[in-house]
């Protein structure tokens, strides 16, 4: 075969699944291997699983079987947090090749060209690395600068899959960064399991990270990952006065009841959480706070969920994650009493997601009329053909519309023109 050997990576999850996706690409990349996109044939192909709920659990096991259906001759590798807590049983899946638990996954690339004896073809090797996110149609990067937690949430199942906390040394983020740069890509993601442990065990903290990434790179925009709230010292803040450093915030709340929080064995109760979003918002203008939820949490009364509106409404947050709880095996929560029946889930859920959406369209509204640089990127499948797609600098989605329509991977200043509230998403045309 003269050809690459084609790759296609696949993921469900969360952002550090994607970002351990990225950098596969690019080894592959340098091993001679051609990334591919969804829509195309693949001679291997490589899926990152997620384990955190068993809706995950399913979602992940859906997404392997599905790829072997379509790409019966490829070889399938499966990795992530499914295949270090069920590897054994994904091992006898219908077409799965090889899989790879968390702790070997830094090294899949070498393993998997080893034990699938497929050869490495380095003088074919594009060494563009921002080529596989292109490829995959993506325009922003996810960096991975830390993985594993310490703490022990009473339903997280990912302690348990990721293991201890592990820090990337400071020099090889910023090594990473400067080359994402030096490719075109100009926004990253930060991320990682337990982002703002980040340097726990290197003598250092996400804060000190920032700066030096401030200091030490010329990406034009940085996003943060999801951070515990109790990960915010008051010092954190003045980070954010950067351009550079985009103005949004993912603080999972997982409930607004505090009973409910101490059942979770969470480390934030909900008047600190507000003393932490008002002093962000008080420092940062126009700071973007999106959030997770669990609805139907083990002994979540009707006080319990009357609380959880009542300060959601209260935070107005730009946009929620809504999970409906599920016991996940393995974890604390599974054994909890009280358990509440799947009805009244679905009906606290459906008035969540309704609330939700009234929060993130107030959001939406009020930035309508204002100026913004927007990274552009590809339409997406219900756009109007030659239309763009793209994130204000706080995260909030956007559509962009008339003429000329620019090519993607762009940093334009656009005017907020409207909001499509059926899409929820802010309408945009280029200023002029």
């Amino acid at each position: 075969m003269t050809r690459p050997r084609r790759v296609k990576l696949q993921t469900l999850g969360c952002r550090l699944n994607e970002a351990e996706l990225e950098a596969w690409g690019e080894a592959f990349h340098r091993q001679g291997l051609e990334v591919v996109a969804e829509d195309e044939p693949a001679d291997l192909i490589v899926v990152n699983t997620c384990a955190v709920t068993q809706e995950a659990v399913r979602k992940s096991r859906q997404i392997l079987r599905k790829s072997h259906r379509a790409h019966p001759e490829a070889r399938l590798v499966i990795s992530g947090c499914l295949a270090s807590l069920e590897g054994e049983a994904l091992a006898r899946e219908a077409g799965v090749d090889l899989v790879v638990g968390n702790a070997d996954k830094e090294r899949l690339v070498d393993i998997a060209l080893e034990a699938l004896a497929i050869p490495a073809m380095p003088a074919l090797a594009i060494t563009d690395i921002a080529s596989p996110l292109f490829r995959r149609g993506r325009q922003r990067a996810f960096v991975k600068v830390q993985d594993g937690c310490r703490y022990q949430c009473t339903f997280c199942i990912t302690t348990q899959a990721r293991g201890e906390e592990r820090s990337r040394p400071v020099a090889e983020v910023i090594e990473t960064i400067n080359r994402l740069q030096r490719s075109g890509i100009d926004e990253v993601v930060l991320t990682g399991v337990h982002l703002g442990g980040y340097g726990s065990d290197l003598g250092g903290d996400l804060a000190s990270l920032i700066r030096c990434i401030l200091a030490e790179t010329d990406v034009a925009r940085i996003r943060i990952g999801s951070l515990e709230p109790w990960d915010l010292p008051d010092r954190f803040w003045p980070l954010l006065e950067s351009p550079r450093l985009m103005p949004h915030l993912h603080l999972p709340l997982q409930s607004g009841s505090d009973a409910v929080l101490r059942r979770m064995a969470r480390r934030c109760k909900t008047a600190e959480f507000a003393r932490i979003v008002a002093l962000g918002r008080q420092v940062v203008q126009n700071l973007n706070v999106t959030t997770d939820i669990i609805v139907g949490f083990p002994g979540e009364t009707d006080a319990d969920w009357r609380q959880t509106l009542e300060f959601v409404e209260a935070m107005q947050f730009g946009h929620i994650h809504v999970f409906s709880y599920s016991p996940r095996a393995g974890t604390l929560a599974a054994s909890l009493p009280d358990p509440v029946d799947a009805a009244t889930k679905k009906a606290r859920c459906q008035a969540l997601q309704r609330l939700a959406r009234r929060s993130k369209r107030a959001v939406m509204r009020a930035q309508v009329g204002t100026s913004v640089p927007l990274l552009v990127e590809g339409g997406q499948q219900d756009d109007p053909e030659g239309s763009r797609a793209g994130y204000t600098p706080n995260y909030l989605p956007v559509r962009l519309v008339g003429t000329p329509m620019p090519a993607p991977n762009q940093i334009l200043d656009v005017v907020l023109t409207d909001v499509d509230e059926t899409a929820e998403r802010l309408v945009a045309q280029l200023k002029v």
